[in-house]
């Protein structure tokens, strides 16, 4: 997914949406702009918030709006099932770029995108390339075998122990193997944003 200035969105859309954002010297740069923009517009309009938050969730994930919105979509439809706002939650951290991106195989999710792409990961023992791929409860997800000497994965394990790993995952540092052992909810996923007001925004 293009996404331009990886700077200047993050100033509009919060440090948290790239990792790379994520700095003291970035945090004072972007308040510095926020205070500027403030003196000189008035009050934010409640669709700006919405499209905001919007943004901000669909950038963190790193998703074009099209596949944004099915997810959206598809929480909607579910909603005989479970609430929109927890189903939409959950199928944006199911994603197995993002399972991998929190076991912490990856520093960033985009990280974690190219690493299935490039055939790392394997889930229930078939070699996956689709970083979008929905996982589901007891699937298990490990290091293609070949891949353990891979240069972004030298010094994993002593990295993963420094990792705080979300309850809903297992994860096995030496064989490189876990699973997902349960689905994951706000408390043990923190949402990337104000997803109320996603849903908000695509039903206004």
């Amino acid at each position: 997914m293009k996404t331009g200035p990886r700077y200047k969105i993050a100033k509009r859309l919060g440090a948290s949406v790239f990792e790379k954002a994520q700095t003291q010297k970035f945090a004072l740069s972007a308040d510095r702009t926020a205070k500027n923009k403030k003196r000189g517009r008035g009050r934010q309009s409640e669709y700006s918030k919405q499209m905001l938050e919007k943004q901000k969730v669909r950038v963190t994930y790193g998703l074009p709006e099209r596949q944004f919105r099915t997810y959206v979509n598809k929480a909607l439809a579910d909603a005989h099932k479970m609430k929109p706002i927890e189903r939409l939650h959950e199928l944006l951290e199911m994603r197995l770029d993002n399972v991998v991106w929190r076991i912490g195989l990856a520093k960033t999710r985009r990280g974690a995108r190219q690493m299935v792409a490039h055939g790392h990961v394997m889930v229930n023992g078939k070699k996956s390339r689709v970083p979008s791929q929905a996982l589901s409860i007891g699937d298990k997800i490990a290091v293609r075998e070949g891949s353990k000497d891979h240069g972004v994965l030298v010094g994993f394990t002593e990295r993963f122990m420094d990792r705080s790993l979300p309850s809903w995952l297992t994860w096995d540092p030496k064989k490189m193997e876990g699973s997902m052992k349960e689905r994951p909810t706000a408390a043990s996923a923190d949402p990337a944003g104000d997803l109320v007001m996603v849903l908000s925004f695509y039903t206004r």
